[in-house]
């Protein structure tokens, strides 16, 4: 029960940090931050994959609600879900197999090869939903590089800033 509280508690907070404060920041006039992505990151290796299929879907479509887009935010949201075991085998090997991952722990390279894959194919499904035309390929792909670091980065800064202290 304390995990299902935690990760409503998670939905909530990243969807109202990013409607909020998020979807503000718009650097050099196209890159925005999407740290709301850490939901579908940060789920228990674990747990339910319909719950999680379920709700990444939600956090999509209510962004897309909030931000006008069209259901771009859902469906990125949703193959980001359905491709993190996959990045999970891929990047943490036998860890992945055996549950003992945890993303949140320290900043190792399985971990940052994990959050980097899965924020570049969240924001390569996003953007070329968004710009849906093939003339607009090197758009698409300088968009999805730049706003991926800036993403990353703010990624890593509130994991390390939720990350509970060892004492």
């Amino acid at each position: 029960m304390n995990n299902n509280l935690l990760n409503i508690f998670r939905f909530i907070i990243l969807l109202t940090i990013q409607i909020l404060i998020f979807n503000n920041i718009n650097l050099f006039g196209y890159i925005n931050p999407y740290p709301y992505l850490l939901f579908i990151l940060l789920y228990p290796v674990n747990g339910n994959k319909s719950v999680l299929l379920l709700s990444s879907f939600a956090i999509g479509l209510l962004l897309d609600v909030f931000l006008n887009s069209g259901g771009v935010h859902a469906a990125a949201s949703l193959i980001l879900a359905f491709v993190r075991p996959s990045l999970f085998k891929f990047s943490f090997g036998l860890s992945y197999e055996y549950q003992t991952v945890k993303i949140a722990d320290k900043l190792s390279p399985e971990r940052v090869t994990f959050l980097f894959l899965a924020v570049i194919i969240h924001h390569l499904v996003l953007f070329s939903l968004e710009y849906y035309r093939l003339s607009l390929v090197v758009d698409v792909i300088l968009r999805t590089l730049s706003t991926s670091l800036f993403t990353l980065l703010f990624c890593i800064l509130i994991i390390f800033l939720i990350k509970p202290s060892k004492r």
